[in-house]
């Protein structure tokens, strides 16, 4: 299934939205693009919000219509992680699985806190370099429990299904075997990032530890109902807690499909360049010294 983006308004400013396209057409990348690629065999899509090594943050616009993608406004001004040594940007290309939710009106029994009301986010560890609404394939392999200002922040950890290793990494062990100190990278990046804008170090449920492949693929079922609940409007959309837009085009069960979709913007389909030929790879290197 081929995915297209359309961008609006220049990068690097409030007014710049990356749309996704099917067909030609615009769709909600929240809402049209599947869960599951594969559901026998627990593939699922991702879509790439911020590309490894980059600092912007972009993210889906849950609360606009089709729900492109944005870059997150602070105070007035365009969102830029800092990079706190030895790390440069994000360190895995990073985004979050369509059609899933996590409720800000439920508590997770878990981690005692409410969901952030975003999809879940995604740390894959492949070695190619995503690009702002690619959709990736990829196979999960655990989860963290981030806790930000008191709410659940999951934080899955996956891999390409295209990548040279996807066939050897199948569960947080193998992560642990073929990436040493990535998982505890991951940790001390998520615990730090915040800390050069004056904030306190985030903290974690399980002390920090990172569930395996069976939990977190139990936690994606558990947000994909929260989603359902939410398209069907058995839960309103809009209340106290949040203000999610569901406009979709492709859910026949759901009573906000549109037929028609006007975007009043004019998008331009002109392609990002990238570099092909540079070596992208994170290299593990076990010292001996």
């Amino acid at each position: 299934m081929v995915y297209q983006t359309s961008t609006y308004g220049e990068l690097y400013t409030a007014d710049h939205r990356i749309y996704i396209k099917k067909d030609g057409h615009v769709i909600s990348p929240f809402h049209d693009i599947p869960l599951y690629a594969d559901a026998k065999k627990k593939i699922v899509n991702m879509i790439v919000e911020i590309p490894r090594w980059t600092n912007a943050k972009f993210e889906i616009a849950t609360g606009e219509y089709m729900n492109p993608i944005k870059q997150d406004v602070k105070k007035g001004n365009v969102r830029f992680v800092r990079n706190c040594f030895p790390y440069k940007g994000y360190i895995w290309n990073y985004g979050a699985l369509p059609q899933t939710w996590e409720d800000p009106t439920v508590i997770t029994p878990d981690t005692q806190a409410k969901g952030d009301n975003d999809p879940i986010d995604v740390c894959e560890i492949g070695e190619e370099i995503g690009y702002r609404g690619q959709v990736k394939q990829v196979k999960i392999l655990g989860v963290m429990a981030l806790l930000d200002e008191g709410e659940t922040d999951w934080k899955l950890i996956a891999i390409d299904i295209n990548d040279p290793m996807a066939d050897k990494v199948n569960d947080i062990d193998d992560v642990r075997k073929y990436y040493p100190n990535l998982i505890e990278s991951t940790h001390e990046w998520f615990k730090i990032y915040k800390m050069p804008d004056g904030k306190p170090a985030n903290e974690f449920a399980f002390n920090g530890e990172c569930k395996n492949k069976a939990y977190a693929e139990h936690i994606v079922d558990e947000t994909h109902e929260a989603w359902n609940r939410l398209i069907k409007g058995t839960i309103p959309h809009k209340c106290a807690t949040h203000d999610i837009k569901v406009d979709n085009v492709t859910l026949a069960t759901s009573p906000y499909r549109l037929h028609n979709v006007n975007i009043p913007h004019k998008l331009n389909d002109e392609q990002e360049k990238r570099v092909t030929r540079m070596d992208n790879k994170w290299y593990y290197i076990q010292s001996k010294l």
